[in-house]
């Protein structure tokens, strides 16, 4: 062993593997290279990181900016800010069919008849008031997801900002098609399913299936426990007749555009062919009502009476709908065209608006504010969240309002079935 005389600790032994015996090493020695004199020193430091044979790094290897100078904490900071944005805007159709709800558990009303006037008497006291409005107490299913997104000390030595960036963007699409794949099943399901909620089963509904319950009255309509809102059009190609129906059935549960609801069709390019051809009796077709084109369709598509020399709206509908090109209308309901919805098939609903309590599906999130979203949760060391970080959401969904959607399947025969891209 050697010594080493320090001013301020006196005497230091210097390990065996720092002395060089034979003097063969010319200049300095990097005492600092030795773990066992670096201890003594105090100079330690806890491990972190993939450089050591344990398979972590120490501190001094943690790379701080990216290989353009970005430093990786305004790339944690500048990730966040887009989280809170991405947070607070959805994806179009998932605003369109959607509310949020915060509890596992909610009792939903449904409908109700009005309140009835009698004949007053000079002595008598009037019935009460009951509206006769059905609530379902109606649960909601909820699992935690997550994904990993882990840099290497030599991937952040060599990675610029946008390979970083490009990580988060994969992550911030994963997101978005989780959720949209899960309310679009939501959507197609004509089964209903069980949650298990503190303890106790509570049924997650589909839309009106056939299974017992009985809708509650609307003004004069009644219905059965068989009532089925998953159906088939019984013949191969869509029909005037396929939209007049599903139309109806909404209306007749009080999903009306006189009640307040934007009225839709949702459809793939393969039913939207088809539906462009629709005329009234009155313009030399068979339909209730003609297809009337967006704003912008080259007029030559319009029926007779909408026939103008410039494209100035009057009563056609708008080109866009909260983010979605509109094909057309028919009837009181728009067409919204496009490729993510399932060709074969023909989905009617009824929304109120972004976040509105009456849109038909509720998407559950946890009752804590700060577990809600996609959350970006950091690594295992706060001085570098950026390098080991994961992703989290946590959500369910269940149907809110039972007679808003009325799904078609396009099919000359048998019974429906679901996409299999959604089964």
């Amino acid at each position: 062993m050697t010594t080493l005389t320090l001013p301020r600790t006196g005497r230091l032994i210097l390990p065996g593997s720092m002395v060089d015996p034979a003097r063969k090493v010319r200049g300095a020695i990097n005492l600092l290279a030795d773990p066992g004199f670096r201890r003594e020193l105090g100079l330690e430091v806890t491990p972190f990181g993939g450089s050591q044979p344990t398979g972590f790094h120490t501190e001094a290897d943690v790379i701080r900016t990216t290989a353009d100078g970005i430093d990786t904490n305004l790339l944690w900071r500048e990730f966040t800010a887009v989280l809170q944005r991405l947070n607070q805007a959805r994806q179009p159709l998932i605003d369109l069919l959607t509310y949020t709800v915060p509890r596992p558990v909610e009792r939903i009303p449904q409908a109700g008849s009005n309140a009835n006037f009698e004949k007053a008497s000079e002595f008598g006291v009037p019935v009460a008031v009951r509206t006769g409005v059905t609530y379902y107490s109606l649960g909601f299913a909820f699992d935690w997801y997550d994904t990993g997104a882990r840099y290497t000390w030599k991937f952040l030595a060599e990675a610029d900002a946008e390979q970083i960036r490009s990580v988060f963007d994969v992550v911030i699409e994963g997101d978005n098609r989780l959720v949209f794949n899960e309310v679009m099943r939501t959507l197609y399901r004509n089964t209903n399913r069980v949650a298990d909620i503190g303890d106790e089963d509570y049924n997650v509904y589909t839309f009106y299936n056939a299974d017992g319950t009985v809708p509650p009255t609307y003004l004069t309509n009644t219905f059965s426990g068989s009532h089925n809102h998953f159906v088939t059009s019984g013949a191969g190609t869509i029909t005037s007749g396929d939209l007049d129906e599903a139309q109806d059935d909404l209306a007749s549960h009080g999903y009306s555009a006189a009640n307040g609801y934007a009225l839709m069709h949702l459809v793939n390019k393969q039913e939207s062919a088809t539906i462009r051809t629709f005329k009234s009796v009155q313009n030399g077709g068979t339909a209730r009502w003609d297809f009337i084109p967006a704003q912008g369709t080259p007029n030559f598509l319009l029926p007779d009476q909408f026939r103008v020399n410039t494209d100035s709206g009057g009563t056609r509908p708008p080109a866009t709908y909260r983010g979605f090109k509109v094909l057309g209308s028919y009837g009181d309901a728009i067409i919204l065209e496009n490729d993510m919805f399932v060709p074969g098939y023909v989905v009617t609903t009824a929304t109120g608006g972004p976040e509105n309590i009456s849109n038909p599906i509720g998407i559950r999130e946890h009752a804590r504010a700060e577990l809600r979203g996609l959350r970006l949760v950091q690594g295992r060391s706060p001085e570098y969240p950026l390098q080991d970080s994961y992703w989290q959401r946590g959500f369910g969904t269940g149907v809110r309002q039972r007679g808003a959607t009325y799904v078609m399947q396009i099919t000359a025969s048998g019974s429906y079935t679901v996409p299999a891209i959604y089964a």
